[in-house]
């Protein structure tokens, strides 16, 4: 995206500001594969430990107190939850990993939807991949990211909770972990530092997630 204060990047937030301002409506839970909804749209999704603030992010972005559930419970998500965002971007809620008390079905199930969704699903066209900032990258983490770079999804690393962390504290982290995406093919280089609470980074990762919509718009009208 372009740098602050540079007229692509003010028209993109304006165009995310006006896409997320719209309807989201929910559209359904899939637990399976064969579950999943049909769509013609661009589809993002948002995946990441347990309680890593997935739901808040999603509510914080669409300017809604409960689009999606929030839970102090780890691990109670267990389907794939779909949102419709006026009728231009599909959201994807994935079930959250991570969770140490979950059982080893469970984690094993997780796994198999997550995989053959990330694999078959074809408009999915990015998986933000929350991480909470306090911690950084974690085992479970690393795993999700290979994950996705064998299935040649792109995914971009979002920070959640960012407002915890002082100035220099997160830059060093972001510093570290793009150093280390450098290594994964199917990593996006650029990290998003976002604030449920306070709002910060919305504006721009709005701004990502439009840009994808209508890059979308654009492939389809020139089929």
């Amino acid at each position: 995206m372009a740098d602050d204060g540079d007229p692509d990047s003010e028209a993109m937030i304006e165009a995310g500001r006006i896409l997320f301002a719209g309807a989201c409506d929910f559209v359904m839970g899939a637990a399976r594969e064969d579950q999943l909804p049909s769509t013609d749209l661009a589809e993002v999704a948002f995946a990441g430990r347990s309680n890593v603030g997935k739901s808040s992010l999603i509510n914080a972005l669409t300017g809604r107190k409960a689009l999606a559930r929030t839970s102090n419970t780890p691990g109670r998500t267990r389907e794939v939850n779909f949102f419709e965002l006026g009728g231009k971007l599909m959201i994807a809620d994935l079930p959250g990993y991570g969770y140490a008390r979950a059982s080893k079905s469970s984690i094993a199930n997780w796994t198999d939807l997550v995989e053959r969704y990330l694999k078959g699903r074809r408009p999915l066209r990015r998986v933000c991949l929350l991480i909470d900032a306090r911690h950084g990258l974690k085992d479970s983490d690393r795993a999700a990211m290979k994950l996705m770079d064998a299935a040649a999804v792109v995914y971009q690393i979002v920070l959640t909770k960012s407002d915890k962390m002082k100035d220099g504290p997160r830059a060093r982290l972001i510093g570290k972990i793009q150093a280390e995406l450098a290594k994964h093919t199917a990593a996006h280089p650029e990290i998003c530092a976002t604030s449920a609470v306070k709002g910060t980074g919305i504006a721009e990762l709005r701004a990502e997630l439009a840009l994808l919509a209508l890059e979308e718009k654009f492939s389809q009208s020139t089929i």
